[in-house]
């Protein structure tokens, strides 16, 4: 999302503070993830929604989203759906740009947009004294967008300023000479925020057409959490949603190809240390394989400190100040990616060290006792997803889209707990592919 030009500071101070310490109030500690009431919502409209009510906090958050993100837009439209994400709270209805971030602030709504390869979602968050006023702006914001010519304006030179500051940033840079060279033609390989050259060209007309084509009943997904009942939700729930278009008009997109490697880009750039991205194929969300990939993933670079990667490249060579790795499972693609920054001299002997340690994994796997310490972290650590009403609206909002079904929350850590060395080691031989990595690297590696 990009950030505000401008932020007005009223009489709401005392409030806002009031929302950002409920904001981060515990919601019952980790047993809180297996005791809270899930509830299904469906609307006389048709809307359906899940909901936790948590009535000791005067606050609702909302998580919600629409199918089709950036892979929604055309050809020479790239950045049209962040564009968008930045305008949505920049008038709606009888208020203007100015009229509606002193509302929001006076009353201390929260509320913010953003777009990604697959979806465009929206977070909302109000206590429950304004929680009338705020819910009418959200439906403004989403049913009677104003698209003003001042506000396109402001948020296109801002994005334009970024994507010129972006042309610098080494990490910004490797990010976008990734995924064009693993996704040459599917929009997964086109920038999500676009270019100088899309961005300048975006009009009204392309701003009210998305919106026409994207929002709509069929790919909407809510969740809510807080001081609510049912019957209030559904009626808010029709209210902001139910005049939105019964059915979507989204592009049928193609399933990506699996990126080949292996593959080395360097983009030259005149810095004291180079930055890599790497990657290859991954497993998909719903494949019967993916929590013992996600498990392995923890132990070869996403755990941190403990992680082997950090263990080889940082604590034993000094060569790194971060090296990691995760999955990034897509609608329409599954990766297994990662990144390090380094000196230039160090790059080509970090990636080689990168290199050999996927490589061991994928012939040996991890030992007994790597799997049994990421167990008890990734088991351990869960209930910190859970910790605040948006956090615990994100994780309702993510089965639903993820199709994991309401018992995920209770099975999760069985799930974790069941993976063995042997299905490991297996999933190891099936994920890692060392010999055909696709590395961006940016800067001057030695």
């Amino acid at each position: 999302m990009v950030m505000q030009a401008r932020k007005k500071i009223g009489i709401a101070g005392y409030y806002c503070a009031i929302l950002l310490l409920a904001l981060g109030v515990v919601l019952g500690g980790s047993l809180r993830v297996y005791a809270m009431k899930i509830q299904e919502i469906t609307t006389p409209g048709g809307i359906k929604a899940l909901l936790v009510e948590e009535h000791s906090i005067p606050l609702m958050a909302m998580q919600f989203a629409f199918k089709g993100g950036s892979v929604q837009e055309d050809d020479g439209k790239e950045g049209l759906a962040y564009l968008l994400s930045a305008l949505l709270d920049e008038g709606a209805g009888d208020m203007t740009s100015d009229q509606m971030q002193a509302t929001l602030d006076e009353l201390a709504i929260r509320m913010s947009f953003d777009a990604s390869r697959d979806l465009f979602s929206g977070s909302f968050q109000t206590l429950t004294k304004n929680r009338d006023k705020a819910v009418e702006i959200l439906k403004l914001a989403l049913t009677k967008p104003r698209f003003d010519s001042d506000a396109i304006e402001r948020m296109r030179k801002q994005i334009l300023v970024s994507l010129k500051m972006g042309e610098k940033s080494p990490d910004t840079v490797v990010g976008k000479a990734w995924f064009k060279a693993a996704f040459p033609d599917h929009p997964y390989g086109r920038p999500t925020k676009g270019t100088t050259q899309s961005v300048s060209s975006l009009t009204r007309d392309d701003l009210v057409g998305f919106v026409k084509k994207n929002f709509a009943r069929d790919n909407l997904t809510v969740a809510v959490v807080g001081d609510i009942d049912a019957k209030a939700l559904s009626d808010i729930l029709d209210s902001v949603f139910g005049s939105l278009p019964k059915t979507a008009k989204l592009k049928t997109i193609p399933e990506a190809k699996s990126p080949a490697g292996p593959m080395r880009k360097v983009i030259e750039m005149d810095v004291p240390q180079s930055v890599a991205q790497f990657g290859h194929q991954g497993i998909k969300r719903h494949d019967k394989d993916f929590i013992a990939a996600y498990v392995l993933n923890y132990i070869l670079g996403g755990g941190g400190f403990s992680s082997r990667l950090m263990e080889e490249v940082r604590e034993k060579n000094g060569l790194a100040y971060s090296v990691y790795s995760y999955l990034y499972p897509l609608n329409h693609a599954s990766l297994f990616m990662g990144g390090v920054a380094t000196k230039n001299s160090s790059m080509n002997r970090s990636m080689k060290l990168i290199e050999a340690e996927i490589r061991k994994m994928e012939e040996k796997g991890p030992t007994e006792e790597e799997l049994k310490d990421a167990k008890l972290y990734l088991t351990g650590s869960y209930a910190l997803r859970f910790d605040t009403s948006s956090k615990i609206a994100n994780q309702l909002m993510w089965i639903q889209i993820e199709k994991l079904g309401l018992d995920y929350f209770d099975k999760r850590n069985d799930m974790v707990n069941a993976v063995t060395l042997e299905d490991i080691r297996r999933v190891a031989k099936r994920l890692f592919q060392a010999d055909k990595l696709i590395t961006a690297i940016v800067g001057k590696p030695g």
